[in-house]
């Protein structure tokens, strides 16, 4: 797809997703306790989530009717085979917007095979739009951003999210963070991956690694890191960020460093 093509397509689904964002800001006092449902081990789903991604794809369907869908609540056909696929997370933070705490996003992602095309990131609360397109740079709120340009983890603030219901590979994941915690600035979880990813992205953040996730959790924060000048990969380097239920996002100033410390945990521990 041309860059111009994408660059219109991208602010069309910008759009879209500021659209979605005024309904969940109006349900947001709304959901009742008996409207919530645990899909799995702390896990929460409700109606808002569901309403919005059935919003979301309608909105997109129109500007790319021949795209396929990959979405967390399932509510349009999975797995339909096309070169282009929308990849939507409607609410990333789902425990923090049910309980009241202002953090949470939706995410949105367009790849083309193996290639991510374009990426949207809102935080609802503040209706700060991050988005970029391959080759074009990344923004917010159309002004560009970048990650920033610490060059040491003596230096860096670091985020990472809490194993929820995977708690397969949690010594792993606590050898990594008491690394951080005694050589990095200082440690913080929020609860959205797609915003985490975000943050380092416009240099609020320098590093943040996870396990346990999904595709619509970091699609479309991982382009906006890379577009930001940033490096993304999975716990050994490689490219299985996306798919492979792992990852980690860094400044280019410290992604060496930070790499290493998750290999070490992650790879050549080689945790049960």
């Amino acid at each position: 797809m041309p860059q111009h093509d994408l660059k219109q397509l991208t602010r069309q689904a910008n759009l879209a997703v500021l659209e979605v964002a005024v309904f969940l800001r109006e349900e947001a006092s709304r959901v009742q306790p008996g409207q919530v449902e645990e899909k799995h081990l702390n896990g929460l789903v409700s109606y808002v989530d569901r309403t919005a991604e059935q919003m979301l794809v309608e909105r997109l369907q129109r500007l790319l009717p021949e795209a396929a869908f990959i979405t967390e609540e399932e509510t349009v056909e999975q797995g339909r085979t096309a070169s282009l696929q929308w990849i939507i997370d409607p609410l990333d933070g789902t425990t923090n917007y049910l309980y009241g705490l202002p953090h949470y996003s939706i995410s949105v992602g367009l790849r083309e095979s193996n290639e991510m095309l374009a990426g949207i990131v809102l935080h609802v609360p503040n209706n700060e739009l991050f988005f970029a397109w391959r080759g074009g740079g990344a923004w917010c709120n159309d002004r560009p951003i970048r990650v920033s340009r610490r060059q040491t983890l003596r230096q860096a603030l670091v985020a990472t999210g809490f194993p929820y219901h995977n708690f397969s590979r949690a010594d792993a994941w606590m050898k990594v963070l008491r690394t951080f915690l005694a050589e990095g600035r200082a440690v913080r979880r929020y609860g959205s991956a797609a915003l985490d990813l975000a943050y380092v992205a416009c240099g609020r953040f320098d590093i943040f690694f996870e396990y346990g996730l999904n595709a619509w959790d970091v699609a479309g924060g991982a382009l906006l890191v890379h577009e930001a000048g940033g490096r993304v990969s999975d716990f050994s380097g490689g490219h299985g960020h996306i798919d492979g239920g792992e990852i980690l996002a860094c400044s280019d100033g410290v992604f060496d460093e930070a790499l290493a410390i998750v290999q070490e945990a992650f790879v050549n521990g080689h945790p049960a």
